[in-house]
């Protein structure tokens, strides 16, 4: 009977799809999040977590007009994501035999509880560095379920014949390098919107992110045989990196140009937005390149036996 569990546990689909779901779903929210902010939203709605004294859920669609449009959404969909995130780290933990794994689901469910509740205290303490501090563990979060989907998939269940390369380890330390920067950039990009200052370090930080993205693509793509695993990433994040840079100078030229005070114009707030949007993507493709660097390369001469890249799902 054991047996029949462990071998229901480790055919079960439902974990990966759930991951996959809850991973997708964020990405919509970051978009929500992202227009509040530009639209200056964020304090549309002046309760949490009821909304203008209504139970959220039950705040009447007609009223939803304005700002209030845009700060409602954005819960309304944080909580459709925080409830993907309840069912996914259950059936992590009913449906998934690495217990490592079964214990970030349940990381992950604190983690969007603990984004949740500070994102409403925001709303009721009125405090900036809370806007801030919301913008940046939104970026960690897309970044865990993306974690998770990788995870579940069966690219990580099965057992796979690592790349013996003697540059594996500069591969490795540069994805992690480019990786800590895209989630920097993040950060200032987080301060500038909230609070209009920075912008010379988040510029600077740019131009470190896309030189290091160019240098960790030249060297993934110098492996022979070409690691598609790794290539495709490395692809993806250069043409992400050039959207971003096309936003992020459009972004700069359209919100810094003399305006008169008059509100930010839809161009303004689709760039805006779309760069944090794009800036959140190339964040987890870096990542999801840095976690399959320390799978599929192997430096030449390490013994390969690392319970967490190489793994063989057993009872």
């Amino acid at each position: 009977m054991t047996g029949r569990c462990d071998r229901a546990r480790q055919d079960s689909v439902w974990p990966h799809r759930l991951a996959v779901l809850t991973a997708a779903a964020t990405l919509p929210l970051l978009f929500v999040g992202g227009l509040v902010t530009s639209k200056s939203a964020g304090l549309a709605v002046p309760d949490w977590p009821t909304t203008f004294g209504y139970n959220m859920f039950l705040y009447p669609w007609s009223n939803m007009v304005g700002g209030i449009l845009y700060e409602h959404s954005h819960r309304l969909v944080a909580s459709a994501v925080g409830l993907l995130t309840l069912i996914m780290a259950l059936m992590l933990w009913f449906y998934e035999p690495r217990r490592w794994l079964r214990w970030l689901g349940v990381g992950a469910l604190g983690f969007v509880t603990l984004q949740g509740v500070i994102g409403g205290l925001r709303v009721v303490l009125v405090e900036g560095m809370l806007a801030i501090l919301h913008a940046c563990l939104a970026q960690t979060f897309f970044a865990l379920a993306v974690s998770l989907a990788l995870f579940t998939s069966t690219e990580w269940r099965d057992q796979v014949q690592a790349l013996d390369r003697a540059d594996a380890g500069r591969i490795r330390r540069l994805s992690v390098l480019t990786t800590g920067l895209i989630y920097l950039q993040a950060v200032l990009g987080a301060i500038v919107r909230h609070t209009g200052s920075g912008i010379e370090a988040h510029v600077l930080v740019a131009l470190l992110v896309a030189f290091h993205v160019l240098l960790l693509a030249a060297w993934v793509l110098k492996t022979k045989p070409q690691v598609q695993k790794l290539v495709q990433p490395a692809i993806a994040l250069c043409a992400l990196m050039a959207l971003q840079l096309a936003l992020g100078i459009g972004s700069y030229l359209e919100k810094f140009a003399p305006s008169g005070g008059a509100p930010a114009s839809a161009v303004v707030v689709l760039l805006t937005t779309s760069h944090v949007v794009v800036g959140a993507l190339m964040l987890v493709v870096s990542l999801v390149l840095t976690l399959r660097s320390y799978r599929w390369l192997k430096p030449r001469g390490e013994v390969w036996s690392r319970e967490f890249v190489s793994e063989r799902v057993s009872a």
